[in-house]
Formats: structure tokens, C-alpha cells, sequence
């Protein structure tokens, strides 16, 4: 049994189970009881993929097309428009962690055991009550550099501390219940086009609810890389095997069936080709981690000009941290920061830095007293990040302090997430807020980009 299992609660292992299968759509879904929310990403129907030339396996979602249209609109799609990747912390991060409080004079008595020494944190300029955890190093170094926008408390009026439901809300923009597609998934119906599946990337093998769309395509990937022809015939004989296999796949047919054999063939043939040029040149520093991997691999895939306009990772490990807070949660914030960091110096080192904001989320933060097992419960306020060479790099949203905690001694949120979502969406990828997250008109736009 990992840590994360060990540590989280009964509710978050079966909010991780519904969204699992609500992504791979077709498998059915476990019993929902009365009240509770579909996951954003239902009935969407499932096919598969190989992309020419990428080496991507993806499970599609969303269309009816045949997959040769759905490889034409991907060849034909305009790949140079600004990008956003949405990271999620799964779990619920405790923001007071990875900002510690340590100018609050509530915060050691809130906090007798986690409570972080000063010398355990690392300087957070813009208020001087906060400090960064000492593991996320790499992203006080960014935020130094004016490329992180923080939010310190973001939330909703109303919270709700469920992972399954706060999640949800999240996912789709909104705090109702029941919706079947998510907020970057409506963005992609209004400007996408309906044969470019990569327009809405997941990196995480199952669909992530907030790029369900109700038109257009959109993709997970279910592999990363590894495509390989193989032969037990030595050389010189292996190599004239693989030119006559890629002579069978450019020969003409008029039988469907055939022709759909020889595009297998010939679509094989150019992968041996082409894959080549998704090995890294170097490692880049990225953590040896599924988050690590993830975020290279989508730097390559940006470099190769795939059409993404938005893409999804989620973190490494979980940050639901009831049980013996400080076993997980270092290492945990030390492997997204590390990660989140190298992705930032990737872009840069490739000229794709101007194009890419990362917008950095978990559905709630802790409760602001510790518990008797060495962590911490739901909460309400958690963080929120925009990270980027065009992110505004302020503090956005003050932190509310320690003082005036709800009624259930949860930290009081000063931003709204819908409100951060209407800036990006308006901001960043010029897009019309209120035919995607209800009641647009109502937030107050923060200032995310530069």
C-alpha cells in the first residue's frame, strides 16, 4: 500500500474511482447515490487513434467521424495559437504548506506539530506573512522571476468539502451539479473544429472531465512513445524486409478493406521514420516522475507543431493529507514544483515560453487546525497558480489571514476560481467568457497575464 493510500480518506479514493470511469467512456459507471453529480465527461463516445508522424496512441472522445478525417484535420490545423495546460493537485493541497503563514500569530497555535520553522522556508516577497515550503524551491525561484501569478486563497462562496463534488465544480465552472462537459471543454466547442482531436489533449491516459466537450473531438493519450518495428531477421535482410514493408503501404487499392490494411502499413512504415525526432536531446532536468515524463513529452509534441490548444496533467502523488502530513507532502510539492520548472526552462530553451500559460489548481485546501493524526481535513480556500513567461507574476487576492476563519475553521477565500477563469479565457486565448462559464458577467476578472 502506497503513502497516498495510506494517508488519504474513503471519499477520495472513490471520487479518484468515479472519475476514472467516467473518462473511459463506455466501461459503464459505478452506483452514484442520490444527489451526487455525474463526472463532466459521460456518454462520450470512445475510438482510437495513431497519429501519423507523433507516435501518439490517443483514445478519442466526442465524434462520429471516420479516423481518416480526424488524421486530415489534424494535418490541416493551424498549430501556432496560444496554449493552456491545466495541472491539477489531486487531493486538495494544503495551501498553508506550500505558503506557510509564519508571520500569522495564530499560525503555531493553530498548528503545534506542522507548523514550519522559518528556516524551512524560503522568502515570499509579496506578503510577508507567507513563506514557500522549502521543497517548492524551483517554483519560488519562477515566482522571483515574475512568472508565477499566485492566488492564496482561492475558493467559491458555499464551499463544499467533497473531493467528488468540489472537483466537479471546478471541472465544468460552475457550482451546480450534473453538467456533462467541462469548461475547457465549451471553449473548445466555440473555437475548435470537429477533426482535430489533439485541440483538447489529456496526458493522463483517461479523459480529464474538464476538456469533456459536447461537439468536437477531443484526445487522451494512452501510450507514451515506445512504438518499435522488431525482427528476428539479422541486417542486411532486416533492412531490406522494412523497405519492402513500406512499398506495400504505398501501393494503390480500390478494395475498402485493403486500402485501410495498406494505410496501416504505410502509416507504420513513416512511424519508423518520424519517431526519431521525439527523443529528447537531453533530459532537461525533469524529475524521473508519470508528472515529469508527461510535461517533457508535451514540449516535445508542442515543438512538433501539434495543433494543441489545451492540454491536462495531473500532478504527482496526492495531497490528500489527513495522516502524517509531512511523510508525503515534501516530497509531493518537491515533485511538482521540480517539474513544473524544467517544463517552464523546456519552452523557454525551444522558443515556445510566449505561447504556453500553465493554470495550477486543486479542488479545496486544508482545514487551518491540524488534526490528532499528524495532518490536516478538507478545507475550503486552497491555491491557485498561472505560471509563465506571459503570466502577470503577482500576487493576486490577499491572504485573508488567520483571525477570520469560517464557521467551520476553514481559511476564507479571496478569489473566485470562475473569476480566474473568465481572465484566462479573455486574456490569454481571446475568447468570450459567458457562453462558457455561467454567469461571467458576475466575477471579477483578475489580471493574469502580463
Amino acid at each position: 500500500m502506497s503513502s497516498v493510500d495510506r494517508n488519504c480518506c474513503r471519499e477520495y479514493t472513490r471520487s479518484q474511482m468515479l472519475h476514472a470511469a467516467a473518462a473511459e467512456a463506455g466501461r459503464g459507471l459505478p452506483a452514484i447515490e442520490s444527489g451526487m453529480p455525474e463526472p463532466a465527461g459521460t456518454g462520450l463516445t470512445r475510438r482510437s487513434l495513431m497519429l501519423k508522424g507523433a507516435g501518439l496512441a490517443l483514445a478519442v472522445y466526442g465524434t462520429s467521424l471516420a479516423l481518416p478525417n480526424l488524421d486530415q484535420g489534424i494535418a490541416a490545423a493551424d498549430p501556432a495559437g496560444r496554449i493552456l495546460v491545466s495541472v491539477y493537485l489531486d487531493g486538495g493541497l494544503d495551501v498553508m504548506s506550500l505558503l506557510a503563514p509564519t508571520g500569522d500569530p495564530l499560525y503555531r497555535k493553530l498548528r503545534p506539530n506542522l507548523a514550519m520553522k522559518e528556516i524551512e522556508t524560503l522568502p515570499f516577497p509579496e506578503d510577508e506573512r507567507l513563506r514557500w515550503h522549502y521543497s517548492a524551491a524551483k517554483l519560488a525561484r519562477l515566482h522571483k522571476e515574475g512568472k508565477v501569478t499566485v492566488f492564496p486563497a482561492m475558493g467559491y462562496d458555499g464551499p463544499d468539502q467533497s473531493h467528488f463534488t468540489s472537483r466537479h465544480f471546478y471541472e465544468i465552472g460552475e457550482i451546480e451539479v450534473g453538467a456533462r462537459t467541462g469548461w475547457l471543454g465549451r471553449y473548445l466547442d466555440q473555437v475548435g473544429t470537429s477533426d482535430n482531436p489533439l485541440q483538447g489533449l489529456s496526458l493522463d491516459r483517461i479523459l480529464s472531465p474538464a476538456l469533456a466537450t459536447a461537439t468536437n473531438p477531443v484526445a487522451a493519450m494512452s501510450t507514451y512513445g515506445g512504438f518499435e518495428l522488431s525482427s528476428p531477421a539479422a541486417e542486411p535482410v532486416r533492412a531490406e524486409l522494412y523497405s519492402s514493408f513500406e512499398k506495400m503501404g504505398a501501393l494503390p487499392s480500390g478494395d475498402p478493406g485493403t486500402r485501410q490494411l495498406r494505410d496501416a502499413t504505410a502509416q507504420t512504415a513513416r512511424l519508423r521514420h518520424d519517431l526519431p525526432a521525439l527523443e529528447p536531446v537531453e533530459e532537461r532536468d525533469y524529475p524521473d516522475t508519470p508528472m515529469g515524463s508527461r510535461l517533457r513529452l508535451l514540449a516535445q509534441y508542442l515543438d512538433l507543431g501539434l495543433p494543441i490548444r489545451v492540454a491536462s496533467v495531473t500532478a504527482t502523488g496526492g495531497y490528500d493529507t489527513h495522516a502524517g502530513q509531512d511523510y508525503t507532502l515534501k516530497e509531493n510539492i518537491k515533485a511538482t514544483s521540480d517539474s513544473l520548472y524544467a517544463f517552464q526552462r523546456d519552452l523557454e530553451s525551444r522558443g515556445l515560453a510566449d505561447r504556453v500559460l500553465v493554470h495550477v489548481w486543486s479542488e479545496f485546501g486544508r482545514r487551518a487546525t491540524e488534526n490528532g493524526s499528524a495532518g490536516t481535513d478538507h478545507g475550503a480556500a486552497g491555491i491557485g497558480m498561472v505560471i509563465g513567461s506571459q503570466a502577470s507574476g503577482r500576487m493576486t487576492g490577499e491572504f485573508p489571514g488567520l483571525a477570520r476563519l469560517d464557521r467551520l475553521g476553514n481559511l476564507r477565500h479571496t478569489s473566485d476560481f470562475r473569476g480566474l477563469y473568465c481572465g484566462l479565457l479573455e486574456q490569454w486565448l481571446d475568447q468570450d467568457p459567458d457562453p462558457i462559464v455561467p454567469g461571467a458577467s458576475g466575477f471579477i476578472r483578475p489580471q493574469v497575464v502580463r
